[in-house]
């Protein structure tokens, strides 16, 4: 099997196996990859959107006893990546709002990473939470995946691919293993097809990665048992060896394959296709928005509203009068009255402005 090359990146472009393309004008051919980057980021909004359970938090075990004794510093690391986070997707925000159609395709130089680390901030502050803290990505990636499968998340998000190299299963999505089709999700069973398919996919570059990163070392690579010389050629049984090595790919996962450096070749390439920027710009901010919001509501629940709130109104007045206020007000604070409400504690009072 053909290795990727060194140091690159999660391919933006990689062949969908499934996916089911209708044969499109020769000159429209090219878009084709970006069209499907798209559709995956639609469905999973698709699926989040349609879900009764994307902000059930408060029915989460993990969510309503998620009372940690925290330490002045960690507190203040938590505000730390809260501020990088809602100033991340501020600047996300802006972008949508700036110009017309020629502008966001230009912009997705910085608005992919915006969005990935606009939710990487994000998932720190919730880590910290835990006892977690790190600047790592690949320890973040891993940290989540555990999180994912025990049951932290909202099911709308708690899907995740596990297994042997080939051999992925998808779980949380039972409509996963229909074949997706090449346009955006208007039902639920391609929306979770495209799901589904975007996981495979992302698990077997992982794969490929890790194959490439182990047998480039002497130290580490497979070898013949015959010859003793590193393996160029991998059976099932040699990709088995190295599942322990993937983890669970989930939503980070996925955002991931965002985080791609404004030269990369991929970018230009994706410029250049004939897409909806603006709606692929939409999927991602609304992404961004919901699991920023998930994560912020942890932390909430950790400190407390009235010590979150008091954070909220030392932010600056961008932040403070804007998203940051009314995610607030509309999502997190109803999540916490009901968590309350469920435990019997007595509420405090909140009619208080943020």
């Amino acid at each position: 099997m053909q290795l990727l090359p060194k140091n690159q990146q999660f391919s933006l472009f990689p062949v969908e196996e499934g996916v089911k393309v209708q044969e499109p004008e020769e000159g429209w051919k090219k878009s084709i990859p970006a069209q499907v980057f798209l559709n995956h980021f639609f469905a999973i909004n698709y699926h989040i959107r349609h879900s009764q359970q994307a902000y059930n938090l408060p029915q989460i075990k993990f969510f309503v006893h998620h009372q940690p004794a925290l330490k002045p510093a960690e507190a203040e690391q938590i505000k730390k990546h809260l501020l990088n986070s809602w100033s991340t997707e501020y600047a996300l925000r802006a972008t949508g709002k700036m110009g017309d159609e020629s502008f966001l395709r230009n912009a997705l130089h910085w608005t992919f990473p915006q969005a990935y680390y606009s939710v990487f901030a994000g998932l720190q502050a919730f880590l910290q939470t835990l006892g977690i803290a790190s600047n790592f990505d690949e320890q973040v990636r891993r940290e989540v995946g555990r999180l994912v499968v025990r049951g932290f998340y909202p099911e709308a998000i708690g899907f995740y691919a596990a297994g042997h190299y080939e051999q992925f299963k998808v779980h949380r999505l039972p409509l996963a293993h229909f074949k997706p089709g090449l346009q955006l999700a208007t039902q639920e069973q391609e929306a979770q097809a495209q799901v589904g398919q975007f996981l495979r996919t992302t698990r077997r570059l992982r794969a490929q990665q890790i194959r490439q990163a182990v047998q480039q070392n002497p130290a580490t690579a497979l070898r013949s048992g015959r010859t003793g010389d590193i393996l160029q050629k991998f059976s099932q049984d040699h990709w088995n060896q190295l599942t322990w090595r993937f983890g669970y790919t989930c939503y980070f996962d996925l955002l991931s394959r965002l985080r791609i450096s404004a030269i990369h070749r991929e970018i230009v390439r994706f410029v250049d296709a004939d897409i909806d920027f603006r709606l692929f710009h939409q999927a991602l901010l609304e992404l961004v928005e919901y699991l920023n919001c998930i994560h912020e509501a942890y932390v909430a629940k950790a400190v407390g509203l009235e010590v979150y709130r008091e954070w909220i109104t030392a932010l600056p007045a961008h932040l403070r009068d804007g998203f940051v206020k009314e995610r607030f007000n509309g999502k997190i604070v109803p999540m916490l009255l009901m968590t309350r409400q469920l435990l019997e504690i007595p509420e405090l009072p909140l009619s208080q402005s943020a």
